[in-house]
């Protein structure tokens, strides 16, 4: 038996599949297998190239960090970049500032 995707809305595991629907019963959403697949988000650069895990990518403009006096300046390159949900789009590790979240329309792809 296929595992069932979690809700698309609140996460939960407890989803179960009713004829072409799949139904949550935690906050009552309902979707199709085909809905799923077109809610998958595509993260794409500045320039409108399409980002993966483990791209390399430079940032385009000056960045303010938030909480600390320091700037990411333009022309930093950040490799091995991880693509995450929310705002901030991008989880990376960024040589002199540790761990950092970017959004994608402040980088392009190397």
């Amino acid at each position: 038996m296929p595992a069932l995707p979690n809700c698309p809305t609140c996460n939960s595991t407890y989803t179960y599949e009713d004829g072409a629907l799949f139904i949550c019963p935690e906050c009552a959403h309902e979707w199709t297998r085909e809905r799923e697949k077109e809610e998958e988000k595509v993260v794409k650069d500045a320039n409108g190239n399409v980002l993966n895990d483990g791209d390399t990518v430079t940032v385009i403009k000056d960045l303010k960090v938030k909480g600390s006096s320091s700037v990411l300046k333009i022309g930093t390159k950040v490799k091995n970049i991880r693509l995450v949900d929310g705002d901030h789009d991008i989880d990376c590790k960024i040589e002199g500032f540790g761990a950092m979240k970017l959004k994608s329309q402040f980088v392009k792809k190397a």
